[in-house]
C-alpha cells in the first residue's frame, strides 16, 4: 500500500514537472519589432526601406501598416511567428504578397526584424536583433547641494567671524 501511494505521488510530481516544462517552451510570449528601415552597409550592400508595408500576424484581422523609416509590434506565444506580408516597393508599384515563417530564439524577449534585410533573404545575424530597452534616465529633480561632501556648506558656522 506505501509502495503505490508512493510510485503514484511520484508519477504526479514528474507529470507537473514535464508539464511545467511544456509549458515554458509553449506559452513562451515574445514581443516582435517590426522595422521597415533601410539597413545600411551589410557587406557594402545597402537594403532600401519599402514605400510601404501591410502585415497580418497569425491570419489575425488587425493589419500592421509601416511606411519607409517606421517600426510597429505584434506580440506572439510560442517559438513560431507566421506573417502575411503585402509589399509595395516603390510608388505606383503592384504590391507583392509573401508568407513567412519565423523560428524564434527562446533566449530573446524583444526581437527586432528588419523586413528589407529578411525579404532580400540574408541570413539571421542581419535582420534579427535583440531589443534592449534604454535605461530610465535620472531624476534630476533635486538641487545641487552648495558645499563640499560632508555638507557642511559655505558656512563653517563662525557668526560674527567675517571672512575677508
Amino acid at each position: 500500500m506505501k509502495k503505490k501511494r508512493l510510485l503514484i505521488r511520484l508519477a504526479a510530481v514528474a507529470l507537473c514537472v514535464a508539464l511545467g516544462a511544456a509549458m515554458m517552451v509553449i506559452g513562451r510570449g515574445h514581443t516582435i519589432y517590426l522595422d521597415n528601415k533601410t539597413l545600411e552597409d551589410y557587406q557594402g550592400q545597402e537594403y532600401k526601406s519599402f514605400e510601404r508595408v501591410n502585415i497580418t500576424v497569425h491570419g489575425e484581422d488587425e493589419v500592421i501598416k509601416l511606411a519607409k523609416r517606421e517600426r510597429d509590434m505584434a506580440t506572439c506565444m510560442g517559438q513560431s511567428f507566421h506573417m502575411t506580408v503585402e509589399i509595395i516597393e516603390k510608388k505606383g508599384d503592384q504590391p507583392r504578397v509573401e508568407e513567412i515563417d519565423l523560428k524564434l530564439p527562446y533566449s530573446m524577449d524583444g526581437i527586432i526584424v528588419n523586413l528589407p534585410a529578411l525579404l532580400a533573404g540574408l541570413p539571421e545575424e542581419a535582420w534579427m536583433t535583440e531589443f534592449i530597452p534604454a535605461p530610465e534616465p535620472e531624476d534630476s529633480s533635486e538641487e545641487p547641494s552648495i558645499g563640499d561632501e560632508f555638507g557642511m556648506g559655505e558656512d563653517l558656522g563662525m557668526e560674527g567671524d567675517p571672512i575677508a
